[in-house]
């Protein structure tokens, strides 16, 4: 079976500064991988190579079997036009750390507008979708509100069923609750974990151990720019092999 998402030797550095290390990593249909890591050790720019937000020096990523982003010509490594990066982009959904509402829409013109503009859907083929989209994340009631009108969640799931809307292969995940209120967090997570109970492939970095332990099929370890160590939750979180992931989780609420 074709993964979903495949990353073979992956580089990218900012300046002189190594960021990613020969990263490979293999995400199938169905996968729930948890990117787990002290600050600065690479999983948000992990994400956004994937989501070729950023680019990335050497390596490749492939999405349902098709590189991204760049291709081999006249034995040169060549940026793909934008047109194609943005087909390429909408293969995967991402939901950030801020919520990225536009603030004069409403919960459902949010959801709706990327169903208009890039998937060309009538007006009312993209409202059924987004409905459906927003009941699914408890927010229909509140689809004629503004974000204004509405708190850090509900902010935070609006962007979660906009970016499902488009029918995404790969939804990404970027420290989706850091921006919220403690008692606001549960109410995000238990959406990513209804979206995961359904078989929804995602990539999701957390600094929530205790979740990333109940939710994925397998969790990765980075560590300065690396994959330290991965496997099943019960083996990363039960019985590490390293010393530096013993410690990061010894220092973690689980």
């Amino acid at each position: 079976m074709t993964p979903v998402l495949k990353i073979t030797d992956l580089h990218k550095s900012f300046g002189d500064v190594k960021v990613l290390t020969g990263i490979d990593l293999t995400v199938q249909k169905g996968d729930v991988v948890s990117l787990i890591g002290s600050s600065g050790s690479g999983k948000t720019t992990l994400l956004r190579c994937v989501n070729l937000l950023e680019e990335f020096e050497r390596g490749t990523i492939e999405i349902a079997g098709e590189a991204i982003g760049y291709r081999e010509e006249g034995g040169r490594r060549r940026r793909l036009p934008e047109r194609q990066i943005a087909r390429q982009r909408a293969m995967t959904g991402m939901a950030f750390q801020q919520f990225n509402l536009f603030p004069h829409m409403t919960a459902l013109k949010n959801v709706m507008l990327g169903l208009v503009k890039t998937k060309k859907l009538g007006q009312d083929e993209a409202r059924a979708i987004a409905e459906k989209w927003l009941d699914r994340v408890g927010m229909i009631e509140r689809k004629d509100h503004f974000p204004g009108q509405l708190s850090g969640g509900q902010q935070q799931r609006v962007a979660i069923a906009r970016a499902i809307a488009m029918n995404p292969q790969l939804m990404l995940f970027d420290e989706v609750t850091s921006s919220l209120d403690p008692e606001l967090v549960q109410e995000v997570l238990a959406v990513v974990r209804d979206l995961a109970a359904d078989g929804m492939t995602m990539l999701i970095v957390t600094h929530e151990m205790r979740f990333a332990r109940d939710v994925s099929t397998k969790v990765v370890f980075m560590d300065q720019g690396r994959i330290a160590e991965e496997g099943p939750p019960e083996a990363v979180f039960g019985a590490p092999k390293s010393e530096r992931l013993a410690g990061f989780l010894a220092n973690s609420e689980i």
